[in-house]
């Protein structure tokens, strides 16, 4: 028994080893065919002339995968926005549209009591970004501000469209345009800002120099940037580059998500040096959903003004004694804060139960309790602590110096009988002395620079005597005509 055991075992064992030989010769083997085919493949694609190796082009490869699918995805949604601002010339220049110096500009002038010289329009550029499928964009209110036309052109599309302001908000440097289209628009998400951290990666994609679906990357340099804008912008600092053209485009997260609106840079050139600024998208959402459902942006206050460097004083506040707050400067006649009595030299040192450090940490919370509701403010007077409730007013009410005025804003509706002509009527004096014969109709007087009359060519003088094959044989009845005229209709 124990001879046939020691057999079997030495059996097992030489059968081991030739397993191992052969996997070791089959190894070997593979490496040799492995080594020949890659010499034969390089020999292939390197070819040899003249003892010189000539380069072969290698199989594309992926460098960026998370890159090039955000730029992809998103870049749709980024619109290049081209605007026009009329400007007041010089009087002295006594030209027509056309060009012309002549008898008949000089009657003109003289009949219709014009100044000497035309307007001029100035024209610039900027990006947006489409938050909604029926053609809301998102964009900066610098770049759209006493436009008198606003074109915004879509990547990949021919079609330039005319947009209408949907409302501004001058805080935030922040504006609603709104475009409109026979299909839906691609849209880009917007993400939650608060979730960012310094040193995220970072696209930020735009129009820069007028360069259409332009993306540059980088990370988030810092958060919560301030003192650089309005009382209402604290930024996302970025390292992406952000040049002129790029404000009102996104700054977009790895998610593919739109974490801020691109709005400055800081420069001594005018040019990228690695300091840029947005708006997060946390703002931007809280100003978009009352610009598209008000018109305007409301805020609360409680009537306090302040100078954050006091704040900061520590010799102040100990002599205040408060270990930290925002101290106030004025109240306001008949505010909220006066009518509870809060004075000048206070210390507000939280809101809510939420602990004031900053200004924005004041006025943040009261800017955002809706009109009526109530706050609670904590606060120092010479070294005693009290509390007291308030009714938040509208800010605009209690400072109405700091309201938007209207002045100066375009009027963006679309008023029927105008598009940019000014008509009087023809009579058959004035058409007799035109040269005209028995011409009637309405006689072009003015056309507004950049307007719908100026891109299809009308002219001081031109004479409308027909819209739409209906005859125009009056001043009334041009208006009449132009009065049936709907939004996106033909008009001939």
């Amino acid at each position: 028994m124990g001879i046939e055991f020691q057999e079997l075992w030495s059996w097992a064992r030489r059968r081991k080893v030739l397993a191992s030989l052969l996997v070791a010769v089959t190894l070997c083997i593979g490496i040799i065919l492995g080594t020949l085919i890659s010499g034969r493949a390089l020999a292939t694609h390197a070819q040899t002339i003249g003892g010189s190796s000539l380069l072969a082009i290698p199989d594309p490869v992926s460098l960026s995968g998370a890159f090039a699918s955000i730029s992809k995805n998103l870049g749709p949604a980024v619109v290049n926005i081209s605007t026009t601002q009329v400007i007041e010339k010089p009087k002295g220049g006594g030209k027509t549209p056309r060009g012309q110096n002549d008898q008949f500009q000089d009657f003109f002038d003289r009949f219709f009591d014009t100044p000497d010289a035309a307007p001029d329009a100035e024209r610039s550029l900027g990006s947006g970004v489409i938050v909604d499928k029926k053609g809301f964009i998102l964009t900066n209110d610098h770049v759209i501000d006493q436009a008198t036309k606003i074109q915004v052109a879509l990547d990949g599309d021919a079609n330039h469209y005319s947009a209408r302001v949907i409302g501004t908000d001058k805080d935030t440097d922040l504006a609603v345009i709104k475009i409109e289209s026979d299909h839906d628009l691609p849209v880009a998400r917007l993400g939650n800002s608060d979730g960012v951290q310094v040193g995220d990666w970072v696209l930020a994609i735009g129009s820069p120099f007028g360069l259409s679906s332009t993306v540059t990357a980088g990370i988030v340099s810092a958060k919560d940037r301030s003192n650089l804008g309005h009382q209402f912008q604290r930024f996302i600092q970025t390292d992406a580059a952000i040049n002129p053209g790029n404000s009102g485009g996104p700054l977009v997260s790895m998610a593919g998500e739109v974490i801020g609106i691109n709005t400055a840079i800081y420069t001594g050139s005018r040019g990228f040096e690695g300091v840029g600024f947005a708006l997060p998208s946390n703002t931007a959402i809280t100003v978009y959903n009352q610009l598209v459902t008000g018109g305007k942006v409301i805020r609360g206050s409680i009537g306090v003004t302040f100078q954050e460097e006091n704040s900061v004083n520590p010799v102040l506040m100990r002599e205040l004694g408060a270990p930290y707050g925002i101290v106030i400067e004025a109240v306001e006649p008949g505010s909220p804060a006066d009518k509870v009595g809060l004075q000048a030299g206070d210390v507000i040192s939280s809101v809510n139960g939420q602990p004031v450090h900053t200004g924005a940490d004041l006025v943040n919370p009261i800017a955002q309790t809706p009109i009526g509701q109530s706050v609670q403010i904590h606060y120092v007077r010479n070294k005693e602590a009290k509390d007291v409730t308030l009714t938040v007013a509208d800010r605009w009410k209690i400072f109405p110096q700091s309201a938007e005025s209207d002045e100066g804003q375009p009027d963006q509706s679309q008023d029927a009988g105008q598009y940019g002509l000014h008509t009087e009527e023809l009579t058959p004096d004035l058409a007799h002395k035109l040269g005209m014969g028995k011409i009637a109709g309405a006689v072009i007087t003015e056309v507004e620079p950049a307007t719908f009359a100026e891109d299809v060519g009308f002219a001081r003088g031109d004479v409308i005597i027909e819209i739409n094959h209906t005859p125009v044989s009056s001043l009334a009845d041009y208006h009449t005509q132009m009065a049936r005229l709907k939004p996106g209709e033909d008009v001939l």
